[in-house]
């Protein structure tokens, strides 16, 4: 392939709007928050959440096994959080962290963000193997929000990261 055309490829591709989120999961006793782009509601009836995670990610191994996830919305001020969620986070059970980040636990169990600008709590419904993610769709079987004021939310174009295409 052409190294100028996948340069192109890529500009265009992030140019493709994205939200930025914490994507919560927990197998048994383990925990994990992970920086995520690629989400979105697919269906209305029931309530159903995509998420895409890279195979060789703690995350999909622990969505995979404990059939759950959270997904965390930012405030576009909160920024600087999904940084510290690029690698595998450090749980502290008695703090109620994770990388010292304060969660809690909703119906599934999967991390929630005390300071997210709103979040759904998920279970697993349906897998799709695709390339080198998978794609886990959650029905909806919580949610909350901070409060009903309108928060900017956080949008990959909002950070400096470039993940995807």
């Amino acid at each position: 392939m052409d190294a100028a055309y996948d340069r192109l490829r890529r500009r265009v591709l992030w140019k493709v709007t994205n939200g930025l989120y914490l994507l919560g999961s927990r197998h048994g006793d383990e925990r994990n928050l992970m920086t995520l782009s690629w989400a979105t509601q697919v269906a209305i009836d029931p309530k159903l959440v995509a998420v895409s995670v890279e195979r060789g990610a703690v995350t999909h191994r622990l969505v995979d096994g404990g059939g759950v996830f959270s997904l965390n919305i930012l405030a576009r001020a909160d920024r600087r959080l999904v940084r510290h969620f690029a690698k595998p986070a450090r749980w502290d059970p008695g703090a109620g962290t994770l990388n010292d980040l304060a969660v809690r636990e909703e119906m599934t169990g999967a991390p929630v963000v005390v300071q997210a600008a709103a979040w759904v709590d998920c279970e697993v419904r349906h897998r799709l193997d695709i390339g080198s993610h998978t794609v886990f769709i959650g029905e909806v079987v919580g949610a909350g929000a901070a409060d009903d004021e309108e928060i900017p939310v956080l949008r990959m174009e909002d950070t400096r990261m470039s993940y995807g295409g």
